[in-house]
């Protein structure tokens, strides 16, 4: 019996290792910066001895870190539960109405998609000005809402498209109405695109900046990256404090990254299919 690997699969494996090299060097740089004293002079993979965790301690109580993380954690976590149920909903019936309608109406929210955001800026932030939402974490929930919106519908009705009308036509013979065959039928089946939609989501809103910079500006709700860029000023940036409080941000993300990260490859491959 001939085994199956040889040279190329080794060069593959090879090339693969080496490139996860490559993107494991920023990390370990970002790391390495964070557990070194804030006079060090080395370089960023230069490793020093002892290693010391003032860095954290410091970023996390000058930064405010604690109510920080806690802003993100609620801006995210509303932003892709609403965004959830408005995109699955509104996918479902652009998947199963066949009119030309519902066709005009997908590509209209695809076109979301090719519309550069800075167009809306300032109506925007006249908008949420004039309405009082300013300095509230509502107003960046509904830019994210909105801002997301084309893309998750656009995996929905893909994924959509794929799935067989057996349950739901069976959901109708029973008495189910159109909503509850939704609610008890159709989303239980849509858990692989949803991973999909949480984690791209989640993802973007947490590590997101310039939304939270112009929206909470000024106020108390600020978020974990806008606190961490507290401590870049146009003549000193403390790295090892800023890196300490990138390091510290970017843990719960990846935690969430990790547990879903199964259900992204399930999404797309839906996706792509329809």
């Amino acid at each position: 019996m001939h085994s199956r690997y040889s040279w190329r699969t080794l060069t593959r494996e090879v090339t693969l290792i080496l490139l996860a090299l490559v993107f494991l060097v920023p990390l370990a740089g970002l790391l390495n910066v964070s557990l070194k004293p804030q006079d060090s002079q080395t370089g960023a993979l230069a490793l020093e001895w002892p290693p010391t965790f003032d860095n954290y301690v410091q970023a996390w109580n000058q930064a405010g870190l604690g109510a920080a993380l806690a802003n993100s954690f609620a801006i995210t976590a509303i932003s892709v539960v609403l965004i959830i149920a408005f995109a699955a909903m509104a996918a479902y019936p652009l998947a199963r109405v066949t009119r030309g309608w519902s066709r005009y109406t997908f590509y209209f929210l695809i076109g979301g998609l090719l519309i550069p955001g800075q167009l809306a800026l300032l109506p925007l932030y006249a908008t949420m000005r004039d309405t009082g939402l300013l300095g509230s974490i509502w107003s960046v929930i509904l830019i994210n809402i909105g801002q997301q919106m084309p893309f998750s519908v656009f995996l929905y009705t893909m994924f959509l498209r794929e799935l067989p009308l057996d349950y739901e036509e069976a959901a109708l013979l029973d008495g189910c109405g159109p909503l509850r065959s939704f609610v008890t039928v159709v989303f239980p089946l849509l858990r692989p695109v949803t991973g999909t939609v949480v984690i791209l989501n989640a993802v973007g809103i947490w590590n997101e900046f310039f939304t939270p910079l112009l929206y909470l500006g000024g106020s108390d709700n600020t978020t974990a990256p806008v606190a961490i860029y507290g401590f870049v000023s146009q003549y000193v940036s403390q790295w090892p404090l800023i890196f300490a409080g990138l390091v510290i941000s970017v843990i719960p993300i990846l935690v969430v990254y990790f547990a879903l990260q199964r259900h992204i490859i399930k999404g797309f491959a839906g996706g792509l299919k329809g």
